[in-house]
């Protein structure tokens, strides 16, 4: 039997598709819930049982990041479907940027200024913004992260604890142009951290409403500011939606002889220098530092960071004495129980649910956070979990995040494993609770877990590659275990500074 074209576009489509799920670790299920759609969804998409639509693949590259090669086998099949046309008033993304899920919005530029004041630094953030959906857009999320001691995050946590950041010091300010006049925009708060802040910037104001309609273009602007008692050397810049033109602007006084370097990162490569130099340039007393980039990767974080070297200080990679930190030591001071202490190597305690619901909850809570509050310490592009014995709590719980950041977290309650694929393979895996160190562990290629939901009732989850490597982790934590039971004997652990694959996501 024969098939036709269209048919084989389709099939290579799923094919690409299921290459790259299956690289990044996920199950099918895993990759639906990421993407925003029903469980059985891209499963079905895999079995040929749904042809793709625009939608499925625009979120399919986003999620994966492929470089494109899922979008074009997309196109492939969409060419042989029909000609197609793209209505007038919506532009594509452009080359290599692909519409994340939930969203059309585009930045067509950014520019982001930080400028050193008397009283500390002022944030400038400007951005071009074009709606690419199919919806009107009412509110654009901003996001505001202090850190005092960005190499000491145990320091810093106290320090913040102590002197926590607030939105009356911010003064935040923020207008939208339009034809060159501009106007105020209301905004709200989500979150309210003691060293993070999330605000909704409002389309509107206490006069109008003024949406962001498709196929219009709107240019924002918002402003804050930050005593130097809280901001640290460094000035970040993670990219969220596709972006076109990025641009980073530090004015900083000369007087103070500043040295300016940066480092860039993403979800599938480790911290790196910057792929072009930061150039500086004089101008009245102050020293201005500026540094672009065009077509930035989603999920990439670029970091500017610098030292006034005429106010000599304690070097950003020691303690204050003069010695060097180790990975370790960060960790123990950012609140992970380090190896050798009891409660890791003590089975947890069951939760007895739904009674103890408020307590589960307020574990999981603490773990949530303290992953989130480690994304400034390490990339984790790997995805990483937290056990909750690694936070001196002796409960069984777990919370495991996958490599896609913006994936929701696993959370496992009184987890078992029920089943093991008998197929294994080896990949060397890092513990919070001895960073020092990588190790070579043998781990099933899938892994059945039951685990328990809010109201006490069970279920089983199964995981595949990567993500099966995690939750292994996890729940051997909690069964009293470390990853170096499970080495093969004589198999010597690996220092990290020897190890070579930090940032690089596990190969399957």
């Amino acid at each position: 039997m024969t098939t036709s074209p269209l048919d084989r576009a389709a099939d290579s489509f799923a094919a690409e598709l299921a290459r790259h799920r299956t690289g990044r670790g996920l199950s099918k299920k895993q990759l639906a819930t990421m993407m925003g759609f029903d469980p059985s969804y891209v499963s079905h998409v895999e079995g040929r049982r749904h042809r793709p639509t625009e939608d499925f693949a625009r979120r399919a590259e986003a999620v994966l990041e492929a470089s494109g090669a899922i979008w074009q086998r997309y196109r492939e099949y969409d060419e042989l479907r029909h000609a197609r046309t793209i209505p007038a008033h919506r532009e594509p993304p452009p080359p290599g940027q692909w519409l994340p899920p939930g969203t059309g919005l585009i930045v067509e530029r950014e520019i982001a200024s930080l400028t050193h004041t008397d009283d500390g630094y002022r944030c400038v953030i400007r951005r071009e913004l074009y709606n690419a959906g199919t919806e009107p857009v009412t509110r654009y999320l901003a996001r505001v992260a202090v850190d005092r001691y960005p190499t000491d995050p145990g320091r810093s946590n106290r320090h913040h604890r102590e002197h926590p950041l607030t939105f009356a010091e911010l003064q935040l300010h923020a207008v939208r142009e339009d034809g060159g006049e501009q106007e105020p925009m209301h905004w709200r708060a989500k979150h309210d951290r003691d060293a993070f802040k999330e605000i909704w910037l409002l389309f509107e104001n206490g006069d109008r409403r003024f949406p962001l309609y498709p196929g219009h273009r709107a240019t924002i602007e918002y402003a804050y500011q930050v005593g130097r008692d809280k901001w640290g050397p460094w000035f970040q810049r993670a990219v969220r939606l596709p972006t076109r033109h990025l641009a980073v602007r530090l004015d900083l006084p000369a007087e103070l002889d500043p040295q300016v370097w940066g480092a860039e990162t993403s979800l599938s490569a480790e911290e790196g220098p910057l792929r072009t130099p930061v150039h500086r340039r004089d101008e009245g007393g102050r020293a201005v530092f500026e540094w672009s980039t065009e077509e930035p990767p989603l999920n990439a974080r670029y970091r500017m960071q610098w030292r006034f070297r005429s106010q000599p200080g304690v070097d950003p990679d020691e303690t204050e004495t003069g010695t060097p930190v180790r990975a370790s030591d960060r960790m123990r001071e950012f609140g992970i129980v380090q190896r050798g202490a009891d409660l890791l190597r003590q089975p947890a305690r069951q939760f007895d649910l739904p009674g103890q619901e408020p307590i589960a909850r307020d574990v999981v809570d603490r773990l949530t956070a303290a992953l989130a509050k480690l994304d400034e310490l390490h990339p984790f592009s790997k995805g990483v979990g937290l056990a909750a014995p690694q936070l001196g709590l002796g409960w069984a719980a777990a919370v495991v995040r996958p490599p896609d950041r913006s994936a929701e977290p696993v959370v496992l309650l009184n987890p078992r494993v029920v089943d093991a694929a008998p197929d294994t393979d080896e990949q060397y895996e890092g513990c919070l609770s001895f960073f020092d160190h990588r190790g070579l562990v043998p781990r099933p290629l899938r892994l059945d877990v039951e685990h328990a939901r809010w109201d006490g009732s069970r279920m089983i989850t199964s995981f595949e590659f990567g993500m099966a490597r995690l939750v292994a982790h996890e729940v051997d934590h909690l069964d009293g275990r470390l990853y170096v039971d499970r080495m093969a004997p004589g198999v010597p652990l690996v220092p990290v500074e020897e190890y070579r694959e930090t940032g690089h996501p596990w190969r399957y």
